[in-house]
């Protein structure tokens, strides 16, 4: 229900006029122009002129003018009415439909209804931030200019930050929910200024400039040796959708097809179920990097195994190979044909390039190296014959000849995986690292491969940082210097303002397409549950619904069950860590002693947790530091036994259990079965099962379900009944 709660603040925002207005009109589309055409393929897209400019109200006027002329003509745009442009069309500010929205379905009053949050509560925090921002300013002593060449004499801060991520996301309205956050940010005028959310370089970036999938219409265009391009990134429009001419997916994970348009990262959880449904394709090989998808990563364990060993009616594994590449003994490796061991981060070369995610910080672009401080060793101390992935995929890539791998006479283009990371370059004088460029490694972002980069980030205790001038902190996606030195460095491409998106035109053109009013190439399959979703859920403004879990479970299944990641562990990596198993060896079902005490459950006693598609048994802790309405656990602490180069009775195989076995894969909608996600994004709704619990009969101390697998005979060998280090 966050979307609610801050769509209720921006209700009581807009109440007592706590709005940055000068921010919105200066860095946002707030006040552009959009078209009120119900039923024509122009209704919800932004009023443009000739040029295709979009269009404001300038009060000062009484016209339409360029928003882009907003600050060199000091316009004052209205964000409130309506108007009739010259062609005859009825035009709204975007604010105003949001307005009209806030003011009538989220009051604080309403807001408690969905959320149990007081009305009062919500009103003081939405005080509190509004006041905060605007009459208790940071001002910092720095001089800047903007990109209209205006200067200022100090920056200006919103002291109020918002920090986000799965707890947002993993929902089926998590998208909207996330948009309803940024507007929020936008109303306070709390974006990238001091006190606020400040974006980390590479960032920020125009949208329109960021890549789109490659399109193709059928796989067939697909050829050995001749890369098409990336099958990635931020469509933005239905033609950008990687869909054949019937509107069919062609990525087997269903990114970028009707059903999760803007899947920015992809869908791997979808990935095994497709290729066991042969839908929309059957495949020859699955191959499966560093993620653990036969269990902790994956929903609906019972069904995920089921699809990794199941055969046709002759006999044949319906998935025929699966190739995984991991460093651990996981369970994902255990249902593998082929396995290509790897080394772990301390064992191996490896680049957190600001191409990727680097781990820059607010003031200023980091990238780093990972560098082997140690070999690859078993328990014994034995060498191991493993190899980094990056090496095997230079190896690879050079024996089949791959073009990004082999010059032009065939011979190899990189010597090892070191070469490559020094001398790959995506464009020219841009690389997986960029600091230490050049030939003497006297350039920074842009230069030639030096040969002697990675001796450089060694001495530098293995990282880059590049602290960017003061003047140049904030105001990134208005600021001239900023821009042009970012342009300089290849961040973005070109010095325009970047306009912050308050209205997600975008959106409205996958709207239009569900409705039949898309002009564009591509459209939509003749199927009402997918042509319904997009005109439910591509709304260009945020706006909250329930999860899709609520409408399916109801009552039958009270409480939300989730799972977190622990601290301590990365993923399902380290309850082989002698250290850290330390910690823990098993994990607990978390529950507010209320909700137990309702339920007849005691402390430490065995229950079961049941959603929809089945039931897991596991001891239960009480405390009060979980919401009475949900229940928890700690993530892949609970593995399957003979896994991870434990012994088969090691705790985290019996007491220890995954949550996982009983989240849903799918959810059947409007008489069609869809994979678990936002249906903008295809983001995993880890968050949003329901289940009922109840204590278990059977008290003995031992979880359900439980999946063995037999440990390999080399790590049979490798087994000692006391685990410590051996200088």
């Amino acid at each position: 229900t966050d979307g609610a709660f801050i769509l209720g603040l921006a209700h009581v925002l807009f109440k007592y006029n706590l709005i940055d207005w000068e921010f919105l009109k200066e860095y946002t589309n707030a006040p552009w122009l959009v078209i009120q055409a119900p039923g024509t393929p122009k209704d919800g897209l932004f009023y443009r002129n000739e040029e295709g400019k979009p269009m404001v109200f300038d009060k000062k006027s009484n016209s339409f003018k360029p928003a882009d002329r907003i600050v060199p003509d000091d316009l004052d745009p209205a964000f409130i009415g309506e108007f009739e442009t010259p062609e005859g069309y009825k035009v709204r500010p975007a604010f105003d439909i949001f307005a009209e929205r806030i003011v009538k379905d989220y009051t604080p009053e309403k807001v408690e209804k969905i959320t149990g949050i007081p009305a009062e509560t919500i009103e003081r925090i939405a005080k509190e931030l509004g006041v905060t921002a605007l009459y208790n300013p940071i001002e910092l002593p720095i001089e800047w200019t903007d990109v209209w060449g205006r200067k200022h004499k100090k920056m200006v801060g919103r002291p109020v930050s918002f920090h986000i991520m799965r707890g947002i996301a993993s929902h089926t309205n998590g998208y909207q929910t996330a948009r309803a956050v940024f507007v929020l940010m936008m109303l306070l005028g709390c974006v990238d200024r001091p006190g606020g959310h400040l974006a980390k370089p590479p960032y920020p970036k125009h949208i329109e400039d960021l890549p789109k999938p490659k399109k193709i219409k059928s796989l067939d265009e697909l050829a050995f040796g001749k890369p098409y391009g990336p099958h990635l990134g931020i469509p933005q429009s239905p033609d950008d959708l990687l869909v054949d001419e019937k509107g069919n997916p062609l990525r087997i994970d269903r990114a970028y097809s009707w059903e999760f348009p803007i899947a920015a990262h992809g869908c791997i959880q979808n990935v095994i179920p497709a290729a066991y449904q042969k839908d929309p394709y059957d495949i020859e090989v699955l191959i499966i990097y560093m993620a653990n998808m036969a269990w902790n990563s994956s929903q609906n364990i019972p069904y995920i195994i089921e699809a990794l060993t199941a055969k046709d009616a002759s006999g044949n594994y319906i998935i025929p190979k699966i190739i995984t590449i991991d460093a651990f003994y996981s369970e994902m490796v255990a249902y593998s044909d082929l396995v290509l061991p790897d080394t772990t981060y301390l064992e191996q070369w490896f680049a957190l390039s600001l191409l990727d995610r680097p781990p820059s910080v607010a003031s200023g672009p980091v990238d780093a190296i990972r560098q082997p401080i140690v070999e690859p060793r078993d328990s014994k101390g034995e060498k191991l014959d493993v190899l980094p992935w990056g090496e095997v995929m230079v190896r690879l890539g050079t024996k089949l000849g791959l073009p990004g791998f082999v010059n032009e006479d065939g011979t190899p283009k990189y010597k090892d995986w070191k070469d490559f990371l020094i001398n790959w370059q995506p464009q020219p004088g841009v690389g997986a690292l960029a600091g230490w460029r050049g030939k003497n490694g006297d350039k920074h972002f842009v230069g030639e491969p030096n040969p002697k980069q990675l001796e450089m980030y060694a001495k530098n205790k293995g990282f880059f940082y590049y602290p960017l001038p003061e003047h140049m902190r904030y105001y990134r996606y208005a600021n001239k210097d900023y821009l042009e030195w970012a342009k300089s460095v290849k961040f973005v491409k070109r010095t325009d303002p970047i306009i912050m998106n308050f209205y997600v035109e975008t959106l409205q053109r996958f709207r239009l397409a569900g409705q039949g009013l898309w002009e564009g190439e591509n459209q939509p399959p003749n199927d009402p549950a997918i042509r319904e979703r997009l005109v439910r859920y591509f709304d260009p403004l945020p706006f909250w619904y329930p999860p899709f879990e609520e409408e399916v479970s109801g009552k039958d299944y009270p409480l939300y069950a989730f799972t977190k990641r622990p601290q301590w562990m990365y993923h399902s990596w380290d309850s082989q860590n002698a250290w850290l198993r330390q910690i823990s060896t098993r994990n607990y079902l978390y529950m507010n002693p209320k909700t137990a005490k309702k339920l007849g459950i005691k402390h430490l006693d065995w229950v079961w947790v049941e959603s929809r598609i089945g039931k897991v048994k596991c001891q239960v802790f009480l405390t009060e530091c979980t919401e009475p309405n949900s229940v928890w656990t700690w993530n892949a602490i609970g593995k399957m036994a003979g896994a991870w180069g434990l012994k088969p009775e090691a705790e985290e195989g019996h007491q220890g259990f995954l949550l996982n076995h009983v989240i849903p894969h799918s959810i059947r909608m409007n008489g069609r079965e869809f994979y678990y996600g936002d249906p903008i994004t295809g983001h995993l709704a880890w968050f949003d099962t329901k289940v009922r619990v109840y204590k278990a009969e059977d008290q003995t101390p031992e979880t359900y379900p439980e999946f063995k697998i037999e440990p390999l005979p080399y790590i049979k060998e490798r087994w000692v009944d006391v685990l410590r280090y051996k200088p």
